[in-house]
């Protein structure tokens, strides 16, 4: 029984036996913080980089993730009493007109997985609702998702928003989705654009470790 074998389920996706190993580690009293350091983060950076070299797809993706969610509703009690906070807080929404949420759950599991908090506003998220959002949480990034060319201007309005509310400043934007490219980031005025949830959590982390 080791951090060691944990990292290797959460890979492989095995939620319940994560779930087991989880409970007997800190039954033998392992850390909590340990556990999530040592095994839960590497494990989703390793399954990142697998999905990117394109030895894992969208549903080896999911398993694993839904293999750490399980193991991190375990051990966030422990880690609130510990004191341990999470890196950083991110906020997400698939954009207003937009009910499709697979592309962004995938980067909320990817982000939580990281040891971010997150902030899901859900689909159809309008302007508004992503401003006051981080009015309300101060997040250090929000990310935008569309799979519908029709809802991606939606994205322009948002930035647009958060200039005139006076709040651009004080978050990265970060956009992405299958229909969006580079040069529509760079147009509407997003910090980042990421092609797929691992990019999605490596630039937290840049923003975060910046």
């Amino acid at each position: 029984m080791s951090l060691v074998e944990l990292k290797e389920l959460v890979k492989n996706g095995k939620a319940k036996e994560t779930e087991e190993m989880v409970k007997s580690l800190l039954n033998s009293g392992t850390n909590a913080e340990a556990i999530l350091t040592n095994a839960l983060i590497p494990a989703m950076d390793e399954v990142g980089e697998l999905f990117q070299k394109g030895e894992y797809f969208v549903p080896e993706l999911l398993v694993a993730a839904r293999a750490m969610q399980k193991a991190t509703e375990i051990i966030r009690p422990k880690l609130q009493e510990m004191g341990v906070k999470a890196k950083g807080k991110v906020v997400l929404g698939t954009v207003r007109g937009d009910l499709h949420d697979i592309g962004k759950n995938l980067v909320k599991m990817m982000v939580e997985g990281a040891g971010f908090e997150v902030v899901d506003l859900g689909i159809d998220v309008t302007p508004e609702k992503f401003v006051q959002a981080v009015k309300d949480h101060k997040p250090g990034v929000i990310g935008m998702s569309a799979l519908l060319t029709t809802t991606m201007m939606s994205m322009k309005d948002t930035v647009a928003l958060l200039k005139s509310e006076g709040v651009r400043n004080s978050v990265k934007v970060m956009v992405g989705g299958a229909p969006l490219r580079q040069d529509f980031a760079t147009e509407i005025g997003a910090d980042f654009y990421g092609k797929d949830a691992t990019e999605a959590k490596n630039y937290a982390k840049f923003v975060y470790e910046e």
